[in-house]
């Protein structure tokens, strides 16, 4: 039995009509390098927003309410999560392998977020390891994008019925191909609204977790007793989270506690205030189970970018669907959070949020295609292409500290030897400058990644294509902080 027709040489297919002298159409296949790009770019965002963004709060992640640089790097790998499923997906002709497949990858991306944000590896805090099972963290970004993945390529899988044909060039055409995607995107919709709005949070009692917290081993209690509450102690999400994960395995340094309310360092990272209310002391699981279903949509999007990709032949019917789709995410989710009815929230994943990141790839991955595959700017960009086509080594070098104890063991004139535990935080070494230590470390970091990826760039393969050998869907690149 034939397996999934996928492209075994890692390519994407991009089919344009060509006029020649006798005016007849020639498919040109070639690869889609501005998925590669968006996701190297992707990429470089997240290395750029860990390091500086302790120091730039601006390009941090937001504390609570709005959207910074930081908030656009997940929802954009989920969106290439979804656009590279159905080009993955072509052709299914044995559902049951093509089952398992996914099944498998999912199971890898599992293992991996385990064991790079549960709490197993302590670097590059601590040159120690191992995890207490009654405290690992169960949920993660790479977990999220598992659950998404996973979701998404069974539903591509188990409802694609040879759609393997051209449609008519109007903007509806796609959407009536695959209205089940649609109707089942509804269905998230309104479960996540419903549990979000309707569920009752009870008052709620925690012990303080975080060994680094002055107030380590003391308990608290929260009162809430309401539903439909958006703010941070007493949302739907985190009782969920609290109810099914357990309070002891969510995450114990949640970005809300930059908040004027927690600290008077607000926005940057401080102690907390004396008088800060109890649940600044609190963990939140921002890669939650509510938030994750959310997320879901967000990959839904990008499969149908990905459909529109493989049905529309001409680049202006793909730009014109692509583009006008984005700006009508992103005016539609402004509208919400302006209006205050739905406000822009990264860590409950509100659908006001989803619907401005998606607007915004659309439109980011628009820009690359023109550039790149249609005016063949694509030199400018080797660098993201690069990154982006090594996804998992980048992040396994992020998230183990590999990468940040290499870039900042190189230092001039210091007295002492920098030691692994500070040296690797930037707090010394090459990266340490007259100004902001964790600032420059993020850009040399982002620097070192383009100059490797040039040197790379024009005979690279992929050195962690093995996790998804027949795709792009190896989307999501991101060091252990909270993407």
């Amino acid at each position: 039995m034939a397996e999934i027709k996928a492209d075994t040489s890692y390519q994407h297919s991009l089919i344009a009509p060509r006029t020649d002298a006798s005016n007849e159409k020639v498919r040109e296949r070639r690869r889609v390098a501005s998925l590669d790009i968006f996701r190297g770019l992707t990429v470089a965002l997240m290395v750029l927003v860990d390091d500086a963004g302790g120091e730039w709060p601006s390009i941090g992640h937001a504390p609570w309410n709005g959207c910074n640089l930081a908030d656009f790097v997940m929802p954009f790998f989920l969106f290439i999560v979804g656009m590279a499923i159905p080009l993955a997906l072509k052709r299914v002709q044995d559902r049951p392998k093509a089952i398992r497949k996914v099944i498998f990858r999912t199971l890898k991306l599992l293992f991996w977020g385990l064991l790079l944000q549960g709490g197993y590896s302590h670097a590059p805090d601590k040159l120690t390891y191992g995890v207490d099972m009654r405290k690992i963290r169960w949920c993660g970004i790479l977990q999220r994008i598992a659950l998404a993945y996973l979701v998404v390529a069974l539903m591509e899988i188990l409802v694609k019925n040879e759609q393997d044909r051209d449609v008519p060039n109007n903007w509806f055409s796609v959407f009536k191909m695959y209205w089940c995607h649609w109707m089942f995107a509804a269905c998230v919709i309104l479960i996540y609204s419903v549990i979000l709005y309707g569920l009752n949070v009870p008052d709620w009692h925690f012990t303080v977790n975080d060994p680094e917290s002055l107030n380590y081993g003391k308990s608290y209690k929260v009162a809430c007793g309401v539903r439909g509450k958006l703010d941070p102690p007493c949302n739907a999400a985190g009782y969920v989270d609290q109810t099914v994960l357990g309070i002891n395995h969510m995450y114990i340094r949640p970005a809300w506690k930059r908040l004027k309310d927690c600290t008077l360092s607000s926005p940057h990272k401080g102690p907390l205030k004396n008088d800060a209310p109890a649940w600044c002391n609190a963990p939140f699981e921002p890669e939650g189970i509510l938030s994750s279903i959310s997320a879901i949509i967000s990959t839904i999007i990008g499969l149908h970018f990905g459909h529109v990709l493989i049905h529309f032949k001409s680049h202006s019917a793909r730009l014109k669907h692509w583009i006008s789709m984005g700006i009508f995410l992103l005016i539609l989710g402004i509208i919400l959070h302006m209006t205050h009815a739905v406000p822009l929230n990264k860590q409950l994943y509100t659908f006001s949020y989803v619907c401005v990141t998606a607007g915004t790839a659309a439109l980011v991955f628009s820009a690359f295609y023109i550039l790149v595959d249609i005016w063949r700017q694509k030199f400018p960009f080797l660098p993201f292409e690069w990154i982006g086509m090594n996804a998992m080594l980048v992040y396994v070098m992020a998230a183990a500290g590999i990468f940040a104890g290499f870039i900042n063991g190189w230092f001039i004139g210091f007295k002492s030897m920098p030691s692994l535990e500070s040296g690797i935080q930037g707090e010394w070494g090459f990266c340490y400058m007259s100004f902001s230590q964790k600032s420059s470390s993020g850009l040399l970091c982002l620097a070192f990644f383009i100059g490797l990826a040039y040197i790379g760039s024009s005979d690279s393969s992929p050195l962690f294509h093995s996790l998804f050998s027949n795709s792009h869907c190896v989307a999501e690149t991101s060091t252990v902080s909270h993407l």
